[in-house]
């Protein structure tokens, strides 16, 4: 969060040091580890309307924060928000505008772009001089094959990520811990290299610390969980190999590759599954086929569904009485049908479109009923 403030500061033409007591636009920040006094000053000013632009977790959706006058919310990697926590966000204001932002759309968020309920704008090019991140998935008899790869990239002077699944090592759940892949690649595999390990449960002081020299290249290697979903920019590093791949979704496992190609050099993502199904190795090669988060999520909506239309659940697939929600080119022809009809006739008073007047009278009763 520090990260994302002092660079949209700086895109603001601020300082570091400027803050909501600074001159033109008054920023802050909002997080749950603010120390009390710090967050009583930054509640009061938001209260106040002393702070134009806010920024932070989902501390910013808490009860006791209350906004003098919220006119935009702005949602970054909105996949990480439940629906219940995006609405109390909106109710926060008095009907403010809404802008999402996400690398994959979650399959209940495209269903809605859809039906129409959103409006949406895609950048789908990569930024001067960027390449495709080639991604493959291999058994774990070939993890050799991928450290292999590892030793090749940090011979150039790249830099590596490792992601697990879990922190430690557990009795209940048989996957890669954080810790074990650590130590066996510190002790045994990677001896002659600098490798680092990252996680949720190490003091935020140490995440820091660990990150930083990472970025300063003070390490070849960084074992890490999903702490390093989001916010993590390290040009130099084009590898990341992730462990028990199929323990994370398509939106997620889009997220982590991500974290490499951001530099000028060739980068790899390699996805390694604990366990082999028909589900995880359809996910996986659909991961491997493209790094369209369109297409992904258009693959994720088929595979899990887009979840209640009127409800809360983000998957799962709903009774729809027409057409498969993957049938996007017909659903596309409705919506433009549909408001072309909505243009020439609001309230659907004509009589021609009295019969269809019935059916979407019926639809919706039938709809706030079950809800």
């Amino acid at each position: 969060e520090a990260a994302q403030l002092a660079e949209i500061k700086a895109l603001l033409g601020m300082t570091a040091e400027d803050d909501m007591e600074g001159q033109g636009v008054r920023v802050a920040l909002l997080t749950g580890s603010l120390g009390a006094k710090e967050r009583r000053r930054v509640l009061e000013g938001i209260a106040k309307g002393e702070v134009d632009l806010v920024i932070g977790t989902h501390a910013l959706i808490t009860e006791s924060v209350q906004y003098h006058s919220l006119g935009l919310a702005v949602v970054d990697e909105q996949h990480r928000f439940g629906v219940e926590q995006r609405q109390r966000l909106r109710d926060k204001g008095f009907n403010p505008h809404l802008l999402v932002m996400t690398a994959t759309p979650i399959p209940r968020t495209l269903t809605m772009t859809i039906y129409g309920d959103l409006d949406t704008s895609v950048l789908d090019e990569l930024p001067p001089g960027r390449q495709v991140i080639r991604t493959r998935w291999i058994a774990r008899s070939d993890r050799d094959k991928a450290y292999r790869h590892i030793r090749k990239e940090i011979e150039k002077g790249r830099q590596v990520f490792v992601i697990c699944p879990l922190v430690e090592e557990s009795d209940k759940i048989d996957l890669p811990s954080a810790e074990e892949m650590y130590e066996k690649l510190q002790g045994e595999v990677f001896p002659d290299l600098r490798v680092a390990l990252l996680h949720g449960k190490m003091l935020p002081r140490e995440k820091d610390q660990v990150m930083v020299a990472f970025r300063d290249h003070a390490y070849d290697i960084l074992v890490a969980t999903a702490v390093i979903e989001v916010g993590i920019d390290i040009p130099n590093a084009s590898t990341i190999l992730i462990e028990g791949a199929e323990r994370f979704g398509l939106s997620q496992l889009h997220q982590f590759r991500g974290r490499v190609g951001r530099g000028q050099h060739q980068s790899y993502c390699i996805l390694i599954p604990h366990k082999e199904n028909e589900s995880s190795a359809e996910r996986l090669e659909a991961l491997a086929q493209t790094s369209d988060g369109f297409k992904l999520a258009e693959i994720d909506l088929q595979l899990r569904g887009p979840g209640e239309f009127f409800g809360t659940r983000q998957s799962g697939t709903p009774d729809l009485k027409v057409a498969q929600l993957a049938d996007t080119i017909l659903l596309h022809a409705a919506r433009t049908a549909a408001e072309a009809i909505l243009g020439e006739d609001p309230q659907l008073a004509r009589p021609e479109h009295g019969l269809l007047k019935q059916k979407v009278d019926a639809f919706w009763a039938e709809a706030r009923k079950a809800g």
